[in-house]
């Protein structure tokens, strides 16, 4: 018995005696870099820590990916660690890189392309069924990641998706309509948008994946510059019947609220929203108008057809790079009468979005005479403003970057044009515009 004691003594003795060399362990874990969530949508927040780093230390965190034409795109901002070793981008400050100050999504909305890149890119996704895929790193300094010979402490990798799981999405070619079709989970009927774009045409499904990955059915449509509409790409060829045939579609969709659909357009897709409300014959739930005019210098048709988008130059005016801007067009007083919108016959709530450093559309212009207009009406209870000093033409889900200028067009003459927007402004503008969307459209879509 005392022999078995003895054994157990030993043994209790060796255990605390390992156990005090591994506490005293000079043995420091590797720098560990993590992401949170690292799959998410392109409009939630991620969550970005660094730790078991050297303490008070100068260290560069960096963001690089691909976008859909491979193009790379790169962020990066300069930290110094905390006491504990630590750098936490949703409590510490940036000093230095592309941004600065507590900016927890910088590096998301902060992306600019590569040094050596293509002039006048934009980032905007193509195929909305693959995620952009952004590799995130740690090193050691205060660097650019273009820099040689800088030592890499950590990586992570993070996924940034605009379609939800079980988001469907459907190609449509129907009575002429060329779109796609996005629907949440599950079987519906769901409350719904109509998504239009601008100008710049073809079919631009991001915003509407969106949409569909926060609940409501959504139409992405085509109207300009796509290879299944009438020709030639360069001017609108459809008319007030092409639109009001894409409502009908979505309004008969079996999994579609016949009575709860909104409309969302993006600068001349601002102006087809407020045409389709007052001139197709369809009743729209509410509009979202980001940017766009109340007429158009280009229309030709009574039906809403175009004629080529560059022989309208009158008001066009280049900077000193050669950049063009179209703002004047848009200029209330430079839009023929017969194609502005008949303001006083809305039906419906309106949101308009306006970015201050507008360089594409006189946006407050507009936005002052839909305002005056609605007023005179006796009907100022459906129109809500919003108003962002800093932001541009752009304005987008949030995240995202922004571009100040980009590339318009090859032919006739390689053009750029000029959107407008100061970076951290323009961020801030796309985070609290894209929630007050949502808002606006649970509050009038949901009831």
């Amino acid at each position: 018995m005392i022999s078995c004691i003895r054994v157990f003594r030993n043994l209790a003795c060796l255990h605390r005696a390992v156990a005090g060399v591994r506490w005293n362990s000079s043995f420091k874990p590797a720098p560990l870099l993590t992401a949170a969530p690292v799959r998410a949508l392109i409009d939630e927040h991620i969550s970005i820590k660094g730790r078991f780093l050297p303490p008070q230390s100068p260290i560069t965190v960096c963001a690089q990916m691909q976008s859909d034409e491979g193009d790379l795109w790169e962020s990066f901002a300069h930290y110094n660690t905390n006491a504990d070793g630590t750098v936490n981008l949703s409590r510490d400050h940036s000093v230095g890189g592309l941004y600065l100050g507590c900016e927890p999504m910088g590096l998301f909305w902060g992306l600019q392309p590569a040094p050596g890149s293509r002039e006048g890119l934009r980032l905007r996704k193509k195929n909305v069924e693959t995620p952009y895929v952004m590799l995130l790193s740690l090193l050691e300094g205060h660097v650019s990641p273009s820099e040689r010979k800088t030592t890499e402490l950590a990586a992570v990798s993070t996924e940034r998706w605009y379609m939800a799981p079980g988001v469907r999405r459907t190609e449509i070619r129907q009575d002429g309509v060329v779109g796609t079709l996005f629907f949440p989970p599950g079987p519906g009927p769901f409350p719904a948008v109509l998504d239009l774009w601008g100008m710049g045409g073809g079919l631009v499904e991001y915003r509407a994946a969106l949409f569909a990955s926060k609940g409501y059915a959504s139409f992405s449509l085509a109207y300009l510059g796509h290879k299944d509409l009438p020709g030639p790409h360069n001017r609108v060829n459809v008319g007030d019947p092409y639109f009001k045939s894409a409502y009908r579609i979505l309004q008969d969709h079996r999994q579609v609220v016949a009575d709860r659909i909104g409309i969302v357009g993006l600068s001349f897709g601002a102006y087809l929203s407020l045409r389709i409300a007052t001139r197709v014959g369809v009743k729209p739930s509410c509009l979202v108008c980001i940017n766009g005019p109340v007429g158009s210098t280009m229309l030709t048709h009574a039906d809403g057809r175009t004629e080529n988008f560059e022989n309208e130059q009158r008001y066009w005016r280049f900077d000193d790079q050669g950049c063009v801007s179209f703002k004047e067009m848009s200029l209330p007083a430079n839009l023929p009468p017969e194609s502005k919108v008949k303001l006083e016959d809305l039906p419906c709530p309106l949101m308009y979005i306006v970015g201050e450093d507008d360089l594409s559309t006189s946006s407050m212009e507009n936005a002052n005479l839909i305002e005056q207009t609605l007023r005179a009406a006796g009907k100022s209870q459906l129109f809500t403003l919003l108003s962002y000093p800093g932001a541009g033409h752009l304005i987008e889900p949030p995240y995202t970057p922004n571009s100040r200028v980009s590339l318009w067009s090859f032919k006739p003459r390689k053009l750029y044009t000029l959107w407008g927007g100061q970076p951290a402004s323009h961020a801030a503008a796309q985070q609290d515009a894209w929630k007050k969307i949502l808002d606006f459209l649970d509050s009038h879509l949901r009831r």
